[in-house]
């Protein structure tokens, strides 16, 4: 072999930019056009290579009656992507047996991509106001950026109610709230920090559109077309017509 050749080449190797790789995770019940809204918003604002959307499993031991089994969640994310090379699906929660913690996701995806990826957590506020009670916490935000996106009736100033705000200034989530600025950056110590954006608000919900599956009702600019058909060739969500709220 060349030498010279052999040398340019791992000098390129090595000026090569790390990817920046966006993990959406959620139960995806169904995927519909607000989850992708949020994905192309998240990338574009955070400068991310790819977003890899993670489907939640079937829960253990649980009957949800609500919940599509896992592997036709995968498959609607997966036809909802398919036009978009820019994101991608695992099936890594699908696969997993018994309890499904997202340390274990990162953890598995960290060892998938390699160290030099770049790890971005996107994750909705009501969610995040949960996030102190997970399994290693601080692990995650070690591993992870966070970026924490808004959600319908939950204001960015609740978060100086979790500890990991207690040191912060709460007036920029206040000015984020109304939309005076549109990005706050909240540095915490020995992690990876946390991104708080202002994104249009989703006036679609999945519960709404199950809803509107039992009763009939139609789904119009609420699902890629595709999942839209996937959804009525399976019948789903079409159990138990008689319940209004699942």
């Amino acid at each position: 072999m060349d030498r010279p050749t052999t040398e340019h080449s791992t000098a390129v190797a090595q000026d090569a930019p790390s990817e920046r790789l966006g993990l959406f995770g959620g139960s995806f019940n169904p995927i519909h056009n607000g989850h992708l809204a949020i994905a192309r918003a998240v990338r574009e604002r955070m400068k991310l290579s790819r977003i890899l959307f993670i489907p939640t499993g079937d829960p253990p031991h649980k009957q949800n009656q609500s919940l599509a089994p896992a592997p036709v969640r995968f498959e609607m994310v997966r036809l909802a992507i398919a036009d978009t090379p820019v994101f991608t699906v695992s099936p890594i929660e699908v696969h997993r047996t018994g309890k499904s913690y997202s340390i274990d996701t990162v953890r598995e995806i960290r060892g998938q991509c390699g160290r030099s990826c770049q790890l971005f957590f996107i994750i909705g506020l009501d969610a995040f106001l949960e996030f102190p009670t997970w399994r290693a916490p601080d692990e995650i935000l070690k591993m992870c950026h966070f970026v924490v996106v808004p959600r319908p009736g939950r204001s960015f100033t609740t978060l100086a109610e979790i500890p990991l705000f207690k040191n912060q200034d709460p007036e920029p989530l206040g000015q984020l709230d109304v939309g005076i600025i549109d990005r706050v950056e909240i540095m915490i110590p020995e992690a990876l920090g946390i991104t708080c954006l202002s994104i249009p608000p989703c006036p679609i919900s999945a519960s709404e559109i199950r809803r509107r599956v039992r009763n009939g009702r139609p789904l119009v600019n609420m699902l890629p077309l595709s999942v839209e058909s996937y959804i009525l060739q399976h019948s789903l969500y079409q159990e138990d017509r008689n319940r209004t709220r699942i």
